[in-house]
């Protein structure tokens, strides 16, 4: 599904975010990606969702050549991925449902097929009774049910997760780790970036640690792994 062959990324500034990074994600895998602030967890993350491109190395997606994509086929291809953001990032001056909405307005699907998979997105996080607040009422956590409801009504093959869980409390964040074992479990590749170690090890799936951008770890700890 997803594998980088000696990915280096240097930024205008000089600094070098990753070196050398190599790995394979399988698809259907659940798998953590850690590592200090600064690590180079964010810059991976970017490469993955052609945010960025890498300086050096090759990373392949379903098959597909990242490097070779052009400007213009960047967002066809982000159709086959489901976001998360540690910061929701909704739009609060649409509804809870407009916002779910907006990956399937882009694509261009018909009003019937968006309200039906909308509210099956929203039935999946416990939020299609509140479809037609503002996010702005809800809570943290509903936000970020919000925010994963958006990433996969597209249903998406890959889903990225960027510290979708720093802001929450600790049963929030089991809740919010339940949302992605459900999806993982019906076939979806999930990758979640997080620096909660001991939430890390209570899930019990492969792990990625990052340091100064180099991979210095890849597997399944026993315990939770060190920087």
């Amino acid at each position: 599904m997803i594998q980088f062959d000696n990915v280096n990324k240097r930024y205008e500034s000089g600094q070098d975010a990753l070196g050398r990074v190599s790995l394979e994600i399988d698809r259907a895998e659940m798998v953590f990606l850690t590592g200090h602030s600064g690590a180079g967890k964010s810059t991976l993350l970017k490469l993955l969702t052609a945010i960025e491109r890498p300086t050096r190395g090759n990373i392949i997606v379903g098959g597909q050549n990242l490097n070779r994509l052009r400007n213009s086929q960047i967002p066809y291809y982000r159709r086959n991925l489901g976001i998360v953001f540690q910061n929701h990032q909704l739009l609060f001056d649409r509804s809870v449902f407009d916002n779910v909405a907006l990956p399937l307005s882009v694509s261009g699907c018909s009003r019937r097929e968006v309200g039906r998979r909308v509210r099956a997105a929203l039935d999946k996080v416990g939020l299609l009774h509140k479809e037609k607040q503002n996010p702005i009422v809800l809570s943290g956590g509903e936000q970020q049910r919000v925010g994963i409801a958006r990433a996969v009504v597209n249903k998406p093959a890959l889903l990225v997760a960027d510290e979708p869980t720093g802001n929450l409390d600790p049963k929030l964040s089991e809740e919010i780790m339940g949302l992605f074992r459900q999806f993982n479990a019906v076939g979806t590749t999930v990758l979640i970036a997080s620096h909660d170690l001991e939430l890390i090890a209570r899930m019990r799936q492969r792990v990625l640690t990052l340091q100064q951008g180099q991979l210095i770890y890849d597997g399944y700890p026993s315990r939770e792994p060190a920087y």
